[in-house]
């Protein structure tokens, strides 16, 4: 408020007319304004109004107009574009403002207004209200949504930092990212404080997006809202946004809020924070690494041993092709002397039957007509027979092919040829001659049955595909042959070639 304990204009004071009291001067309108506009000018050059903002305009030229009301009265106010470019927040209908300027009069209006210099919002500091304004603006336009953020690599190998190149926040965030993981640090400096820094901070960002970093760490220490005011410019916010690498912002302590941090995808506290964030610690995935191969180990073991359970079972559930192939052939010779019975029977039928009409034709002395049935019926028995042969034939030679075909994929086919399988006592497959030791007693399944044997020398050897090559001897009575059948099998050490 101005310093004039009452700063009432007195009209009395206007200088008079030279009429006299029954005859007063006559002013014309644009005299009077005029000089009531001096007068109300000089005695109230400089003055502060507090009131509410209403009826807010701004035109294209840049001026504000509006009004100042309070319960009981208003007062319009203009502002001039150069004024209202050195504010630090947007005007807005029903804001609480305190204006400082000088009262006059507009004289093409006679308008009683206020020409004001600078504004400040009463109760709630200009930057704060900034801030608040570009909060909103920026998450109606969805800024700030969770379905923007993108997830920080796991492990990257390179990570750009934007901030100053003399704080300390470069030094905390280089000094926690090799202590925890070695990665490439590229520093993208730039001032973070001052009126240039918010168009810097926009450069050097620009720069760590086109460096092909994995990640970008935006940060600074803490200060007052007035030092961080560059990370709350829409310019960096917008920036921010656009990027195509991932970022975390950490500007200020835990207790400040920018808008860069809101916009980032993610906030970190700290700029130390931010490092721990970025990178994990070599030691602890090297340890997730080796827990991950020794599940994958085991895991391996129990596939291979749930495979030789299941290849145990099949083979005794499909037995030995020879046997199916000898039931096969029984079967085609038992089909073929029934064929054959049934043949001679039903020939046998047919002689009785043509002697028969032989006997009958003879008495009816139809003697020629009987040769040529005798004749035909030849014909049709060996006609018959040749087709049941040639039937019999095909039907032998496929089941040969059936059974040609079920002898080679016969697993136990592999091991009569002369291949074995090596096994523990727990009946795991050895696959490796580094899972033997001399001594150790094994399992050797061939074609014909089980060898139980014991190692007494172990040798690697060169061959591609072969980890060495083993001798064993074959403990005596421990040899168990296929069929519980009891065969001869080698009684001492088994030499090498």
């Amino acid at each position: 408020m101005s310093s004039d304990p009452d700063p009432q204009l007195s009209f009395g004071d206007l200088p008079r007319g030279r009429g006299t009291p029954e005859d007063p001067r006559t002013y014309s309108v644009s005299e009077l304004v005029r000089r009531a506009s001096q007068r109300l000018e000089s005695r109230f050059a400089d003055v502060w109004v507090e009131g509410e903002v209403s009826n807010l305009k701004t035109p294209s030229s840049g001026h504000c107009y509006f009004t100042l009301k309070d319960a009981r009265a208003q007062l319009a106010v203009v502002m001039f574009r150069s004024a209202a470019a050195r504010l630090r927040f947007r005007l807005e209908d029903g804001q609480q403002l305190r204006c400082r300027g000088r009262l006059g009069i507009y004289d093409a209006q006679g308008r009683f207004q206020l020409t004001a210099e600078t504004a400040e919002p009463a109760g709630l500091g200009a930057l704060q209200l900034a801030f608040e304004q570009l909060k909103r603006k920026l998450d109606s336009e969805g800024l700030f949504e969770a379905r923007h953020k993108r997830p920080l690599p796991r492990l990257p190998r390179a990570v750009a930092v934007v901030t100053s190149p003399t704080g300390a926040a470069l030094r905390d965030i280089i000094r926690v990212l090799h202590g925890r993981c070695p990665v490439r640090v590229v520093v993208c400096p730039t001032p973070v404080q001052g009126s240039e820094a918010p168009g810097e901070i926009v450069r050097a960002l620009g720069r760590a997006d086109q460096l092909g970093a994995d990640l970008v760490i935006l940060g600074r220490g803490g200060g007052s809202l007035e030092d961080l005011q560059a990370f709350n410019n829409e310019g960096v916010a917008r920036a921010i946004f656009h990027l195509r690498t991932p970022i975390i912002s950490a500007v200020g302590h835990e207790v400040d809020l920018t808008i860069a941090d809101l916009v980032s995808d993610r906030r970190a506290p700290t700029p130390s924070a931010a490092a721990e964030m970025a990178v994990p610690v070599m030691e602890e995935v090297l340890e997730q690494l080796r827990s991950h191969q020794r599940r994958l180990s085991r895991a391996m073991e129990h596939q291979i041993r749930q495979r030789a359970l299941e290849l145990e079972r099949m083979e005794h559930r499909l037995g030995s092709p020879l046997v199916r192939l000898n039931r096969g052939r029984m079967a085609l010779d038992d089909a073929g002397a029934t064929l054959q019975s049934s043949v001679t029977r039903l020939l046998g039928q047919r002689r009785a039957r043509l002697h028969r009409l032989q006997t009958r034709l003879a008495r009816q002395e139809v003697g020629a007509r009987l040769g040529r049935w005798q004749a035909s019926l030849d014909r049709m028995a060996r006609s018959l027979t040749d087709g049941l042969q040639r039937g019999m034939a095909r039907r032998q030679a496929a089941i040969e092919q059936m059974v040609a075909r079920l002898a080679a994929l016969s697993p136990l086919s592999v091991l009569e040829r002369g291949y074995g399988l090596v096994l523990d006592e727990n009946g795991r497959i050895i696959s490796d001659i580094g899972r033997v030791a001399v001594g150790q007693s094994l399992r050797v399944r061939l074609g014909g049955g089980t060898l139980h044997v014991r190692v007494e020398q172990l040798r690697p050897g060169p061959p591609p595909g072969c980890q060495g090559i083993m001798r064993w001897q074959a403990p005596v009575a421990r040899q168990e042959l296929a069929g519980g059948a009891g065969g001869s099998g080698p009684k001492g050490p088994v030499r090498d070639p």
